[in-house]
């Protein structure tokens, strides 16, 4: 059934371009600022029907998934939230461990009466999705993970080894000295190096993006999520011993961590199915619009294997 949903879903979509520029919202969604302890939560909400979360991560905030909310609103209430810390939440001092802001996810469900969703996340959303798994199993329909590593689940010792992840102990504050006033350079780093073809990643998206970043305290939130790795890989260290159960879609960018996604998820749940979108880097939903969304949306579809 998958395969057939995949198959109706890429032939609808495939005069889709990739689509770099930040796409808008459908006008049927609507925006609320939800408070959970120290934060509050900037979220955007559309659709009916089952619900489906899309958790986005670092250079990206929850406009990045635009296109795949508009295909999902559908048929499901679409939740896009922008991370604490990020885009236009607020910046609390603390909290930035993926433990703590799975909570952030669950008290904004709680907050829309939503009790059960699909959980979709990217970068350092894959992060917080999987921690949002892990915590409420019973509330996650489906997982998907999208071309990041996780702390904690093999090989993350190995990945954490990679010379291009330099950026993971990047912080304090001479660091948010260096970046002051230099966002989009920092930024362009990012969108140069993990994508597949830079050029895909246009202008627009770029100076929308460094625009989020270099309000005040932007970037000293986005170097906390960083520093809250050591931690993160010890909470979901217990994971490994009990497997997540739900049905879960690992995506890797061909180009980038690719095959290594489903492996990362095989070592922390017992149903992944694997999915590598070899015209893609890192930046999957800027790189591959059409593809992405496709196959994410055919996954959360396709009726449950008994």
């Amino acid at each position: 059934m998958y395969k057939l949903l995949l198959a109706f879903l890429l032939a609808m979509t495939a005069s889709v371009p990739a689509l770099a520029d930040v796409q808008p919202f459908p006008a049927s969604f609507k925006t609320r600022d939800i408070v959970h302890d120290d934060a509050t939560l900037h979220v955007r909400v559309g659709g009916k029907g089952p619900a489906v979360v899309l958790i986005h991560g670092f250079g990206d905030t929850g406009d990045m998934w635009a296109p795949l909310a508009a295909a999902l609103a559908k048929n499901h209430t679409v939740v896009v939230p922008d991370l604490r810390g990020m885009g236009l939440s607020s910046h609390p001092a603390g909290g930035y461990e993926k433990k703590n802001q799975a909570a952030d996810i669950r008290a904004i469900l709680d907050a829309l009466g939503i009790d059960h969703a699909v959980i979709v996340g990217h970068d350092i959303g894959t992060m917080v999705a999987f921690a949002y798994a892990a915590r409420y199993p019973d509330k996650t329909d489906k997982l998907v993970v999208m071309d990041a590593p996780v702390p904690g689940i093999p090989p993350w010792d190995q990945v954490v080894r990679n010379p291009l992840l330099w950026h993971f102990d990047f912080g304090g504050p001479d660091m948010e000295r260096l970046v002051a006033g230099r966002e989009r350079i920092y930024l362009d780093r990012f969108w140069n190096e993990f994508a597949g073809d830079p050029s895909k990643l246009d202008a627009a998206m770029r100076d929308h993006y460094a625009a989020l970043y270099a309000r005040p305290d932007a970037m000293k939130s986005a170097f906390a999520q960083f520093r809250a790795f050591r931690q993160d890989a010890q909470d979901n260290a217990a994971v490994v011993e009990h497997k997540l159960s739900m049905p879960v879609l690992a995506v890797g960018g061909g180009k980038s961590f690719g095959a290594t996604e489903a492996v990362v998820m095989r070592n922390a749940a017992s149903d992944v199915t694997e999915l590598v979108v070899p015209e893609s880097g890192h930046w999957l939903m800027e790189e591959a619009t059409a593809t992405t969304v496709a196959n994410v949306q055919a996954f959360i579809d396709a009726p449950k294997r008994r």
